[in-house]
């Protein structure tokens, strides 16, 4: 439960899983295609086409989560990359995932 405690620090709780709405309606496995779907868990970034699992957490002081992965798309193995995972403006029930670039690749809710 490192991860948890980690994200927990930061301000951001992962111990439930985050999605827009066809992340959550897919998050115990793949129920309804989707093109665009965006899943968070505490282990793991999902999206349509990659799935990226968690190998370090970093809080910031400004209460964000730098999370390094590795991702694999459609069966290929990519290398290490950074997502930033913070606050929404809007709604500080959601969080937004950036990727490296500062390019948003969405914004997610707590799925129920």
């Amino acid at each position: 439960m490192l991860a948890a405690g980690q994200a927990l620090a930061a301000g951001i709780d992962l111990s439930k899983p985050y999605g827009d709405k066809y992340g959550c309606i897919n998050r115990n496995g793949q129920q309804v295609a989707a093109d665009k779907m965006l899943l968070l868990t505490d282990k793991e970034l999902i999206t349509a086409a990659s799935a990226c699992t968690f190998s370090n957490h970093q809080a910031q002081a400004d209460g964000s989560l730098v999370v390094t992965e590795k991702c694999e798309a459609e069966g290929e193995e990519g290398q290490p990359t950074k997502f930033t995972i913070k606050r929404s403006a809007k709604d500080a029930k959601k969080l937004v995932v950036v990727d490296e670039d500062g390019n948003v690749m969405g914004e997610v809710a707590r799925c129920r």
